[in-house]
């Protein structure tokens, strides 16, 4: 394996202040229970309790570190070439409703950030799609004429502002970045500030129905009259969410720069291998985050070559110094690349309401979602509730399961540093060595639906090629739909 240079980590996570909630003891009640601390959760929470409703957060390990916190952090309604694509294939009307929800999603967030005095580095920016491929200008017109029809701001450029040669780009003015997990720590405070409960390393273990809604964690539960899945994937839905979805991941890195700046602006490469770049800073001096082409959560073997790929070309073209950071991110895409969110089967599951499938644009899209759903528990209805709609038709074989990438002979095959996936009989192990050789084991089953595990040889996970489940190498859950940890096996 490659030797990947860059601390491992997020560098927003690096910047922001943490967080230290207590975890949850005992019984308590309020009007909502929200289940996870990123931007869904926290916003749908915020916007709870600033409508004076009593609000429980419980978040699995600690605001702002997880998938929110490891995004590109774009504050933009531009997303790839998507209105053409939603006009082609929904409609003039729902791709409206997109671009509304998500201009609305951008406006909330510089607004608290105002608001709460939030410190999270929030910066104006352009934002940018762009090709190098002379052939797909006609493409970039086109969404460019799409984006107008929906009311947004869209030029079409011959150019973009990088420093390597593009065939044509599309600009949309006046957009944000920021630091999203700064961000995060700031809702946070605003929430506990308006009288919001938050708990901290209390994952929720079952979620079930009595005369109310209940969560129950290692450590207590809460009783709601309504309950908010937001945790990437639902670890629970009334109607099935992981066959709906697809898990995948990108590489990220962040680089030493040099002031002033290579490049002014958010970019997204449409062309194959996709890359995404802006800048950012961490505690020390300025960075330039770089983010390499999707794959699926678990289908590849060696994650680690990804990184040296994404350094070679960043190298190659952009001017940028040494790794700082280096770090994998997981979201969940669908068919028709818009979110599922809401309440998937009000009739038989009232105040059972959901957020997955952020296809990459969770920022904004998390937003006009957390804010849907607070709406939604108000008694508000909302004009988004159709184009997020949870339960709306979708193709059977979008979803595919993979298989685990990391099976071996046996111990003898795993060198320090590594893992591989062991078949006794029926059982298989999950097997690791930490650098100084001691070997560890669990079992490679996830505890979702039974699939086998894949090592990430770049972030020492566990991860599931069939529904995205990740687990630390001791087998703990870092996020689901599993619930439960890998059991933990002697050798």
């Amino acid at each position: 394996m490659a030797i990947l240079l860059g601390k491992p980590g997020s560098c927003w996570v690096a910047a922001a202040t943490s967080t230290n909630y207590p975890q949850l003891e005992g019984p308590i009640r309020a009007d909502a229970v929200v289940v996870g601390a990123g931007i869904v959760g926290l916003t749908t929470a915020l916007r709870l309790c600033e409508a004076g409703r009593s609000v429980v957060v419980l978040e699995g390990l600690r605001t702002g570190g997880q998938v929110t916190g490891r995004s590109t952090a774009k504050i933009t309604t531009q997303h790839a070439l998507i209105y053409r694509h939603l006009i082609d294939s929904l409609g003039l009307d729902l791709a409206q409703t997109y671009a509304d929800a998500n201009s609305a999603g951008a406006r909330q967030i510089r607004d608290w950030v105002n608001n709460y005095a939030i410190a999270c580095d929030l910066e104006s920016k352009d934002a940018y799609s762009y090709t190098c491929d002379e052939s797909r200008r006609a493409e970039v017109a086109a969404e460019a004429e799409a984006a107008r029809h929906v009311g947004l701001e869209a030029d079409l450029l011959d150019r973009a502002p990088l420093p390597f040669e593009t065939a044509a780009a599309l600009r949309f003015s006046d957009q944000a970045q920021f630091n999203p997990a700064m961000y995060l720590v700031g809702l946070a405070e605003a929430v506990t500030a308006r009288g919001g409960r938050i708990f901290e390393n209390s994952r929720a273990t079952s979620i079930d129905e009595a005369s109310r809604w209940r969560v129950v964690t290692d450590g207590g539960a809460v009783d709601a009259g309504h309950v908010v899945v937001a945790t990437n994937m639902t670890v629970k839905s009334p109607v099935g969410m992981a066959n709906r979805t697809q898990p995948r991941c990108h590489t990220a890195m962040a680089f030493r720069i040099d002031d002033p700046l290579p490049v002014d602006g958010m970019f997204i490469g449409i062309d194959d291998p996709t890359h995404s770049i802006r800048t950012g800073h961490d505690a020390e001096r300025p960075l330039l985050v770089t983010l390499g082409p999707k794959f699926n959560t678990g289908w590849d073997g060696d994650v680690a070559k990804r990184f040296v790929e994404l350094e070679n070309w960043a190298r190659k073209n952009l001017p940028v110094g040494d790794v700082a950071w280096r770090w994998c991110n997981e979201d969940y895409d669908t068919a028709d690349r818009i979110p599922y969110a809401g309440e998937p089967d009000p009739a038989k599951a009232a105040g059972f309401h959901i957020a997955t499938g952020f296809n990459a644009w969770g920022i904004t899209n998390g937003t006009a979602v957390g804010a849907m759903i607070a709406d939604l528990i108000c008694g508000r209805p909302s004009p988004w509730q159709k184009l997020y709609d949870p339960a709306r038709p979708y193709p059977e074989d979008f979803h595919k399961n993979g298989r685990s990438q990391s099976i071996v002979s046996s111990t003898h095959d795993i060198a320090p540093g590594t893992g591989g996936v062991i078949v006794r009989g029926d059982e298989k192990i999950a097997a690791w060595r930490d650098t100084e050789g001691a070997l560890q084991a669990v079992s490679a089953i996830c505890t979702h639906k039974g699939c086998t595990v894949t090592w990430n040889n770049a972030d020492h996970t566990w991860d599931c090629p069939c529904h995205g489940s990740i687990f630390a190498a001791d087998g703990s859950v870092i996020h689901g739909p599993a619930r439960k940890p890998l059991a933990q096996i002697t050798l």
